[in-house]
């Protein structure tokens, strides 16, 4: 094999430090950005409130103000047994937590019944700690 995986390494780590530099310019950008526009959010949903209007139609767009809900848990073992209760598992997400998942595989024989597995190997690359 022809490849110079000294090379390679140090190429990577270049990519990977330009990338994190890239992001950090980036998201510095984008937060001043977000925060002028909540401003201008806020000054619009005052102007919604105040003349008490669902939607402003302007020459650059229309306005609109909607109420935004989001349900939240506060005690889950009663809301589990609500859940069970009232058969009602559509009130939760579906995913498999997992590491919950992966302890439970060690002590249990194959998967259960509707369950998948992918794996697939990956690579991580770990800057020397004489740099």
């Amino acid at each position: 094999m022809s490849v110079n995986t000294e090379e390679l390494v140090g190429v990577y780590l270049n990519i990977r430090n330009e990338r994190e530099r890239v992001k950090r310019e980036y998201e510095a950008r984008d937060d001043a950005l977000k925060q002028d526009m909540a401003k201008v959010e806020a000054a619009l949903l005052g102007v919604c409130n105040e003349i008490n209007a669902d939607s402003i139609k302007t020459t650059h767009g229309t306005v609109m103000r909607k109420l935004n809900e989001r349900f939240f848990c506060q005690d889950w073992d009663n809301f589990y047994k609500f859940v069970l209760d009232n058969e009602a598992p559509q009130l939760l997400e579906r995913r498999i937590h997992q590491s919950n998942f992966k302890e439970f595989l060690k002590e249990e024989e194959g998967l259960p019944p509707g369950i998948n597995v992918m794996r697939e190997f990956g690579i991580t690359v770990r800057k020397s700690s004489k740099e």
